[in-house]
């Protein structure tokens, strides 16, 4: 059974950085592109940041561009989300995904096989 178990959320104050994990069990995870998403109060998911499984190769919204930065460690089944100055747009659920041998299309949300059950982060003025 697959768990995609997201951590590191909380109430924090503008300007400040958080770290999320996102730790995966259940699939050969170093197979996988992670992706993080975000979904604010009625708005949209919306894709944030992704880390393919072939090359590592990173890519941002441009909202978070410059201030967030994914990674992974294979040897952990983990995946993580640096998140630098914060501010209050940046309140949402914070949710990873795992797209099996995902290469192209990687901002899309339904090109993701699993989803984890998300993490609130609050930043507030």
């Amino acid at each position: 059974q697959v768990q995609l178990v997201e951590s590191g959320g909380g109430l924090v104050q503008a300007g400040a950085s958080v770290r999320l994990s996102c730790a995966a069990s259940g699939l050969a995870f170093s197979q996988y592109t992670m992706g993080w998403f975000r979904q604010a109060p009625g708005k949209e998911r919306e894709f944030v940041a992704r880390i393919r499984w072939v090359d590592r190769n990173t890519r941002y919204a441009d909202s978070v561009k410059g201030r967030f930065t994914i990674s992974r460690d294979n040897a952990k089944n983990t995946l993580y989300l640096h998140m630098n100055s914060l501010q209050p747009e940046d309140t949402a659920v914070y949710y990873c995904a795992a797209g099996y041998n995902l290469r192209v299309s990687t901002s899309q949300p339904n090109k993701y096989n699993y989803w984890g059950q998300g993490t609130q982060v609050t930043v507030s003025s």
